[in-house]
């Protein structure tokens, strides 16, 4: 339910999708969000430490449910890595994958915290503004994407060295003709940029529509019984819908990571 404190419905949304930051100096660009660090390491941290325990405690013998779980999402992991990546997958594509997966999804999950209740959880440990879903900033799903860039572009120059990746950005896909090398540039550069845009911003834009729609949800909430009656059961209703949007935003992320990976390592 909103807060009654917000003067507005802009003041309560705008409160709620106000990153904690930090300027690292005078210019716009230098600002560090700082709840979204936090946030995605100690997400990071979760999920590994979540399947360090599960590992721990595996047996070859009969499983627990959790250990079947787990293991159940390792191989339909591995399975579609495998059905994209034809290379050497479990050195370093199919662990990243799932990597990439359980993280995404964990840091999306949070999504699912109640963000009134939370507001003033953070609130009591002096935390004023404090988003507690870091793919809903576009900074985290834009350095995620970027991450996997230079990975792409890491595995491009493994797999044909740097004269055969230059080669390639040059003269492909038009022919190695001379003349036509700014055309294939210009293409592969399109590419190239539009790649970690594209990817970081399906994301993002998922997430921070969900978490408006919560948002709006809660200030139905506040206009009185009627609002709090329809706004519980929409409110179910779309948390019900959405974490199929967290998982699948979560997939979608790490598929298009591993298909990334094995264009730049096959070429056109």
């Amino acid at each position: 339910m909103a807060d009654s404190a917000y003067n507005t419905p802009a003041d309560y949304i705008g409160h709620h999708l106000s990153n904690n930051t930090y300027a690292l100096s005078d210019h716009d660009l230098m600002i560090l969000h700082i709840d979204s660090v936090v946030m995605a390491i100690l997400i990071g941290i979760l999920s590994i430490g979540l399947i360090w325990l599960v590992a721990r405690k595996a047996t070859s013998s009969v499983p627990t449910k959790t250990q079947a779980f787990v293991e159940l999402i390792f191989s339909f992991i591995d399975s579609q890595v495998s059905a994209i990546f034809h290379g050497n997958r479990h050195t370093f594509v199919a662990p990243a994958a799932l990597t990439v997966f359980l993280w995404v999804l964990m840091m999306n999950a949070m999504d699912f915290l109640p963000i009134d209740i939370m507001s003033k959880f953070y609130g009591f440990l002096g935390l004023h503004e404090w988003k507690h879903v870091p793919t809903s900033d576009v900074n985290t799903t834009f350095g995620l994407a970027l991450g996997v860039w230079f990975l792409m572009i890491f595995f491009g120059i493994k797999a044909k060295g740097l004269g055969g990746w230059l080669h390639e950005f040059f003269c492909e896909p038009f022919g190695s003709k001379i003349w036509v090398w700014p055309a294939n540039f210009l293409f592969n550069l399109i590419e190239y940029v539009s790649k970690p845009l594209s990817h970081s911003l399906r994301l993002f834009g998922n997430m921070y529509a969900g978490e408006v729609i919560f948002l709006l949800l809660g200030l139905w909430a506040a206009t009185g019984v009627s609002g709090i009656f329809f706004s519980s059961i929409l409110g179910a209703g779309w948390a019900i819908f959405h974490i199929l949007i967290v998982v699948l935003q979560a997939y979608i992320f790490m598929m298009l990571t591993v298909v990334y990976l094995a264009m730049a390592q096959e070429g056109h």
